[in-house]
Parts: C-alpha cells; sequence; structure tokens
C-alpha cells in the first residue's frame, strides 16, 4: 500500500463552510472513495487555510484521482469544492494535489 501526503490550499474566508461540507460528505462519495481505493484518508487543516490531506492506496496518486475521474460523484463534488480553494481559474481541487515526499514512516 502507498502512503501518500499532499498539499492544498483552502481560501482563508471559506474554512468554516468547508469544514461544514466534510462533516457531511455525501455517502455515493464515501462509497466512490473506497471503490476507488482509497484507504485510511483524513484531512488535517491550518488556521490559514493549507491543507494536508493523507490516503493510503495500492496505486500511484495519479492513478487514484484517475479511479475518481470515472465517477459522476466525483465531478459533482470537485464542482462544489472548487471554490473553497486558491486555484487557477477552471482548475478543479483534484488536479491540483501538491504531493510530498514520504521521508520518514514508523509503523
Amino acid at each position: 500500500m502507498k502512503r501518500i501526503g499532499f498539499l492544498l490550499k483552502v481560501k482563508q474566508e471559506l474554512i468554516e463552510e468547508y469544514k461544514e461540507h466534510h462533516r457531511k460528505v455525501w455517502p455515493e462519495m464515501l462509497e466512490a472513495l473506497s471503490k476507488a481505493g482509497w484507504h485510511n484518508y483524513s484531512l488535517f487543516l491550518h488556521e490559514d487555510g493549507l491543507l494536508f490531506g493523507y490516503f493510503e492506496t495500492p496505486v500511484s496518486l495519479q492513478d487514484a484521482v484517475a479511479q475518481m475521474e470515472k465517477t459522476e460523484v466525483n465531478a459533482r463534488w470537485q464542482a462544489m469544492m472548487s471554490p473553497y480553494f486558491e486555484l487557477p481559474p477552471g482548475a478543479r481541487p483534484d488536479q491540483m494535489l501538491v504531493e510530498l515526499e514520504n521521508v520518514f514512516y514508523l509503523d
């Protein structure tokens, strides 16, 4: 299983709304993530909007994202979430994940 860490930036003025959406993630989105092989998925948010995400997958980050791109629910979720992030115009959050290098792991 590959461990993936990534960064994104949530607009500071929208942090509370962003957190509220994640208290109520759609069941079909959760199911799609599981079916696409996203395991132990967590998001950590700093007060300045810096978002650290972590998940485990049997494939690369690019392949895990590609699996989700095949689902209709992901397209709806990304469209809803895009305004919350500091992104280039027209970009979706899942297209802008900055993968971090894993430099240490203790099992």
